[in-house]
C-alpha cells in the first residue's frame, strides 16, 4: 500500500516504524529486523515527493535520526530510489547534531569554569535526534550568565517575550551556530512559577557520556516533570519524540514513581504528569499491542487518555478546553494553598498571555512577542 502525502497517515507510519519494530520478538519471516511486513511494504512505495515531506514530519517531530536509520536498510534492501535519499538525510542530520554538540559542550564547560553551574534540559532527552534548540538550566546569576555567554562566544540576546521574561530565560545567538541557546534560570514553567522545584534540581543531575563527550542532564523524574510542563501545560501538543522519550525511560525502569509522585504533589503537576504518561502509555499500546508499565496510582490519577488527543498541524494536540484549563486550575490551586504568592500571581497571568497570544497570530500571524 502506497504512503499516502496526508500528514496524518504519515505521522501514523512514522509512529509503526519506530513502536511497533521495537517489539523485537515479534520478528518472523514476515518482518525485517522486527519491522513489521506492512510497514516494509509501504516503505517501499516512498516517492521522492512522499519522502521529503516524510523528512520534514521527522525533523519537526525530533525523530529523523531514529526514523531514518530504521528506514533506511529496509530501502537499501529493495534498490530503492529513496534509499540514497534516506542515507543523505542521516548524513547530514548527524553532521549537524555533531556539530552542535561540540558547541554544547563547550558552552556547559565555559559556564561551569566562570561560576555558572548549568544542566541540559530537553535537548539530549532525544537521543541519538537532536531538538532545533539547544536547552540549558543555571541556577546562577542572571547577568553573569549573560556576560559569559557574551564574553567568551560573542553571543547576541534575542529580544525577549513577555513570556521570556516570567519564565526567566534568555535566547542567545551564537556566531556560526545554526540553533538558539535557550537558558532558563532559577525558575520553570511557562511563567516561572515553578521555583520550589527548582531549589534542588541541580543535586538531582546526573552525567551522561556522548561519544568522547560527558554532559550534566536531569534525573529521570525531572525529565518527566519538565516535558509534563512543556507538554501539557505551555504548547498543549505532543510531538512522536516525546512519546518516543517517556516510553523508553518507562520501559526500562528508569523512574522512580515514588519520587515523581513527591514532586508530582508539591508542585500541583501531579494529575498532568499522570494524565500525560496514560496518553503516552496508550498511543503505544495501539502501535505494538502493549502499553509502558505504569503503577495503579498513576492510572487511577489521570484526568483523560488518547480519547481527546487528535492529530493536527503535525503533531498529536492535546484539547484546551476543558482538559488543560482543568490541569492549569489545579496548578494553581496547589501554590495558593502552599501560600505561594507570587509564583501564584505569575501562574495566574497566563489566560490572559494565552489570549493575547491568540489574537497576536490571528492579527500578525506570529506570537512571538507574547510566547
Amino acid at each position: 500500500m502506497a504512503l499516502s502525502r496526508d500528514p496524518q497517515n504519515q505521522f501514523h507510519f512514522l509512529s509503526e516504524l519506530l513502536l511497533a519494530s521495537s517489539v523485537h520478538e515479534s520478528a518472523t519471516s514476515d518482518s525485517v529486523a522486527g519491522i513489521p511486513a506492512r510497514v516494509v511494504e509501504t516503505a517501499k512505495t516512498l516517492s521522492p515527493e512522499s519522502f521529503e515531506e516524510l523528512k520534514t514530519l521527522a525533523m519537526t517531530n525530533h525523530v529523523i535520526v531514529r526514523a531514518f536509520s530504521a528506514l533506511e536498510p529496509i530501502l537499501r534492501a529493495e534498490e530503492a530510489e529513496a534509499a540514497e535519499f534516506a542515507a543523505s538525510a542521516l548524513h547530514d542530520e548527524r553532521l549537524r547534531i555533531e556539530y552542535a554538540l561540540g558547541f554544547l559542550e563547550r558552552i556547559c564547560g565555559t559556564l561551569q569554569g566562570n561560576g555558572c553551574a548549568v544542566t541540559v534540559i530537553k535537548s539530549l532527552d532525544h537521543w541519538p535526534d537532536l531538538g532545533s534548540d539547544l536547552d540549558l538550566y543555571s541556577d546562577a546569576d542572571p547577568a553573569r550568565v549573560v556576560q559569559v555567554m557574551a564574553t567568551e562566544f560573542g553571543a547576541k540576546l534575542a529580544e525577549r517575550s513577555w513570556g521570556d521574561r516570567l519564565a526567566n530565560k534568555w535566547n542567545f545567538i551564537i556566531p556560526g551556530l545554526p540553533e538558539m541557546i535557550e537558558i532558563h534560570i532559577g525558575r520553570l514553567g511557562q511563567t516561572g512559577e515553578q521555583t520550589d522545584f527548582t531549589e534542588s534540581l541541580m543535586s538531582r543531575t546526573r552525567v551522561i557520556e556522548i561519544g568522547q563527550r560527558s554532559f550534566h542532564v536531569l534525573a529521570p523524574e525531572d525529565r518527566v516533570v519538565i516535558s509534563t510542563m512543556q507538554r501539557m501545560y505551555r504548547h498543549f501538543y505532543i510531538r512522536l519524540c516525546d512519546v518516543l522519550d517517556n516510553a523508553h525511560l518507562l520501559d526500562s525502569k528508569q523512574v522512580n514513581f515514588d519520587d515523581l509522585y513527591v514532586v508530582g504533589t508539591s508542585t500541583g503537576l501531579w494529575e498532568g504528569i499522570a494524565t500525560y504518561l496514560v496518553i503516552i502509555s496508550q498511543y503505544v499500546e495501539s502501535f505494538r499491542g502493549y502499553g509502558v508499565p505504569l503503577p495503579s496510582l498513576v492510572s487511577r490519577s489521570a484526568k483523560f487518555g488518547m480519547g481527546p488527543v487528535r492529530f493536527r498541524k503535525d503533531f498529536l494536540r492535546v484539547p484546551i478546553l476543558p482538559h488543560s484549563l482543568n490541569l492549569y486550575a489545579g496548578e494553581l490551586k496547589t501554590l495558593i494553598l502552599q501560600g505561594q504568592v507570587r509564583n501564584s500571581l505569575r501562574l495566574s497571568l497566563l489566560p490572559g498571555l494565552a489570549t493575547a497570544a491568540a489574537l497576536e497570530m490571528r492579527v500578525t500571524g506570529s506570537d512571538k512577542g507574547i510566547w
